[in-house]
């Protein structure tokens, strides 16, 4: 899949550029021990850093990057951003805007608030058939906002950027939104539709279910070495 990301000439060298998840993971994945000790087996066991499909989720797709620090006080937003006049009209200019309550009337996740909106200064080309699914950075509820999912044809809306709306969830946050953190994970997925095909076990369905099944139990990382697909660098 070839991704292309363009903004606008003036602001080229200033800009974040989107990253690689898998290059991007938090510092508490990193600090998380590979063991800890369980009071209900009696012994150490593995935590989520070593669940494959847990940190494989999080390294998947690309981000999209706060470009400069916000300042968060008293439910207030604030930002010092000294750029120079982008040469593209109708471009924005600031990192955040924002959508009224009254445009989420009726979503029980925004609960009446207003939401935030993260303005992206880059555009995003698919190929021919992709859609980009934007969502929250995966697992990162350490974050004090919540993304809201979403879909775009990026293979079609490739000239203007993309913008994503978030709720702040965390209503204590007092501090700094630094330049640099990850806002969106997004990825290209196919717009064809799925088949859905049902069917029940024959003989031999049964018998590798019954051998991945008891392998998976009899010892650790069987899926990380027998069937996780080793993800590019």
């Amino acid at each position: 899949m070839r991704i292309v990301f363009r903004c606008d000439p003036a602001l080229a060298e200033i800009l974040p550029r989107p990253v690689a998840a898998r290059g991007i993971l938090p510092d508490w994945l990193r600090a998380m021990p590979a063991k800890a000790h369980s009071e209900i087996h009696g012994r150490a066991i593995r935590t989520v850093k070593q669940c494959p499909p847990f940190v494989d989720a999080m390294s998947y797709g690309f981000m999209i990057l706060l470009p400069c620090d916000v300042t968060v006080h008293n439910g207030g937003f604030s930002w010092h951003w000294d750029t120079p006049e982008p040469s593209t009209k109708g471009h924005p200019r600031s990192p955040l805007s924002f959508h009224v309550a009254e445009q989420l009337a009726g979503a029980p996740q925004f609960n009446g608030l207003a939401a935030i909106k993260f303005n992206s200064f880059w555009t995003i080309e698919l190929e021919d058939g992709w859609s980009l699914f934007a969502t929250h950075p995966v697992n990162r509820d350490d974050l004090p906002f919540r993304l809201v999912t979403g879909i775009v044809d990026a293979d079609r809306f490739q000239d203007a950027g993309i913008n994503f709306p978030a709720i702040w969830s965390d209503r204590d946050f007092s501090g700094v939104l630094p330049k640099g953190t990850p806002v969106a994970q997004c990825f290209a997925v196919p717009r064809a539709a799925s088949e859905l095909v049902f069917e029940s076990f024959d003989p031999a369905r049964e018998a590798a279910y019954s051998k991945t099944v008891a392998d998976v139990l009899a010892a650790p990382g069987v899926y990380r070495k027998q069937f996780r697909v080793k993800r590019p660098r």
